[in-house]
């Protein structure tokens, strides 16, 4: 899960991040629509949370970039504009959730899962492929009733796979799932972490595997 957040107050920016990344995925913060756009036309995001009062202009004016994407990310407004009137006009632009500041951190995690399953054919946010579970709520995989402790960025990249398995996923992929835009990722670290991630499966028994798909990427499949 990738999660882009608009916002200019560094402070809140600061705490936004750390708190989507701990509950939902790997998260970028921009401060302005111009740099929020270029991420967007450049990178693949499954949430974006925009203010809108920020220094280029109305948030609200990404949301006719959002229309255009395909897929189209989830979208929720977070800003002091809470009058109806403001609420409105941001649903009415495509916008999929609203929330006012302030807020309390508990919801807006519960909101913008909420969003997230709407984009989500499994309405109650499990995939199972094989013995292999993956909670999207809680970012957990389970082999029947056990939690695997699978470190942060190897969950990132088994979500990923999980989302689309039995298909190849490229590498810049798995990447965009694991690690921000502004991470240095060094050239073999995909492959570091696919190769742990498998260890870890099989050790658990799990009937899935990662299989490379040499120059391209990586596919789940089950054995």
């Amino acid at each position: 899960m990738h999660i882009l957040i608009v916002e200019d107050d560094l402070e809140l920016a600061t705490s936004l991040k750390a708190m989507m990344e701990s509950s939902i995925g790997v998260t970028d913060t921009f401060a302005t629509i111009g740099e929020a756009e270029a991420a967007l036309l450049a990178f693949k995001f499954d949430l974006v949370i925009i203010d809108r009062h920020l220094p280029d202009g109305d948030g609200l004016s990404l949301l006719s970039v959002l229309r255009q994407l395909r897929p189209r990310p989830a979208t929720l407004i977070l800003t002091a504009l809470d009058d109806p009137i403001d609420i409105v006009a941001a649903l009415d632009k495509g916008a999929d959730e609203y929330i006012g500041k302030p807020f309390e951190p508990m919801e807006l995690v519960a909101r913008a899962r909420a969003v997230l399953r709407r984009y989500n054919l499994d309405e109650t946010g499990c995939t199972q492929f094989g013995n292999l579970a993956f909670d999207l709520n809680h970012r957990s995989a389970m082999i029947g009733e056990t939690v695997l402790n699978i470190p942060r960025r190897e969950l990132g990249i088994l979500e990923a796979l999980m989302r689309r398995a039995g298909r190849v996923v490229q590498r810049d992929t798995l990447e965009a799932s694991a690690y921000s835009l502004d991470d240095e990722i060094e050239s073999n670290v995909i492959e570091s972490h696919v190769s742990r991630l498998r260890r870890r499966l099989r050790e658990a028994n799990c009937d899935v595997n990662i299989r490379t798909i040499r120059g391209i990427g990586y596919m789940l499949v089950q054995e």
